[in-house]
């Protein structure tokens, strides 16, 4: 197989993987293609946790198992070699025959990072590391930094009017986006492990934090109060999913975070409020942002607060920026550096 070959076929690993994006959590999402002769022959990807991986889907997905003797497995992140939820996919590519692995981005599980190489060279397998490396590590940005830092990816999120309003006054209406741009919250809400809220924003909007017009887990509704009361009617204690309600009293945002990513939670969305966001900027918690713009200018309080940058070179800056139009608004979106 030349270079072209193989990064042709682990594109559709990618393909693959992306169907699982958002699901597999605490996993990370991983597809996987077997070719033979230069045909695809089975595909397979990972569906949840505990379920079993992408290259034992593959596998499973052959019309006769023998035809795996000799192919290629293509896998976009290095197959584990530890027994866990399920078992080591170095023995099931081993006892399956392949002649040629091909993984792109290493496993960063201390765990696992590299040591599928050595045992499945022993085995007599060909072993093609880093191809499309860096597409294939994208994929899983909350898993990686949630294995290596002991921390879930923070999105901050925030619906605003051009000139950083978050809400409108009392009594022209709840919403200052689009209905499009709402539903596209919604499959935001639905790839995360949990949703972050202020108990201000709890006693003000008492939000309902769910998935609407869209299928997937209900998140982890999650509320950090000083020490204040929560009004106990709130649709968060009360509602279908109120076991899916955690409040964190008295603890800085980086002890919640730390908490939560030990429940499993790799990635967490911040949606308000300001006060909330504000923190989470000064503390340098934030790794990406998605700020939905309304056309509107409605003066007032920013959307940002907290104590803010105290000059230009300790500001904040978004890179890898996006924008794209989603009804009426724009949709900004980043990942967050220091200058």
């Amino acid at each position: 197989m030349s270079r072209e070959d193989d990064e042709k076929f682990m594109r559709l690993a990618l393909r693959e993987a992306r169907r699982g994006a958002g699901r597999t959590s605490p996993n990370p999402a991983v597809g996987a293609v077997i070719v033979k002769s230069g045909r695809v022959i089975a595909k397979g990807w990972h569906r949840r946790a505990g379920r079993p991986h992408a290259e034992v889907e593959a596998i499973r997905a052959l019309k006769n198992p023998a035809a795996a003797k000799g192919a290629t497995i293509y896998i976009t992140l290095e197959p584990c070699c530890t027994l866990g939820r399920t078992p080591p996919c170095t023995d099931a590519l081993i006892a399956a025959g392949f002649a040629r692995v091909v993984f792109g981005a290493t496993d960063p599980n201390p765990a696992h990072a590299g040591r599928a190489v050595p045992i499945l060279k022993k085995a007599g397998i060909r072993v093609m590391r880093g191809i499309l490396a860096a597409e294939c590590e994208a994929l899983n940005v909350a898993f990686n930094k949630w294995i290596t830092m002991g921390l879930p990816f923070v999105i901050a999120k925030a619906g605003m009017s051009l000139d950083g309003r978050l809400t409108r006054p009392p009594g022209e209406g709840q919403w200052l986006t689009s209905a499009r741009s709402r539903a596209d919250a919604m499959r935001l809400r639905a790839s995360v492990d949990a949703i972050l809220i202020g108990a201000g924003t709890l006693r003000a909007d008492n939000p309902r934090l769910t998935l609407r017009g869209i299928a997937g887990r209900q998140p982890l509704r999650v509320v950090i109060t000083r020490g204040g009361r929560t009004p106990k009617s709130a649709h968060l204690f009360t509602d279908a999913h109120s076991d899916r309600t955690l409040v964190y009293r008295g603890k800085s945002l980086r002890v919640v975070l730390r908490d939560l990513a030990r429940r499993g939670c790799t990635s967490v969305l911040i949606e308000g409020g300001g006060e909330l966001l504000g923190s989470a900027f000064d503390a340098r918690l934030v790794d990406c942002v998605q700020f939905y713009i309304a056309p509107l200018l409605c003066g007032g309080p920013h959307v940002i607060g907290g104590c803010g940058a105290a000059s230009n070179v300790e500001s904040l800056l978004l890179k890898n920026v996006t924008y794209r139009r989603c009804g009426s608004d724009v949709v900004l979106a980043g990942d967050v550096s220091t200058i």
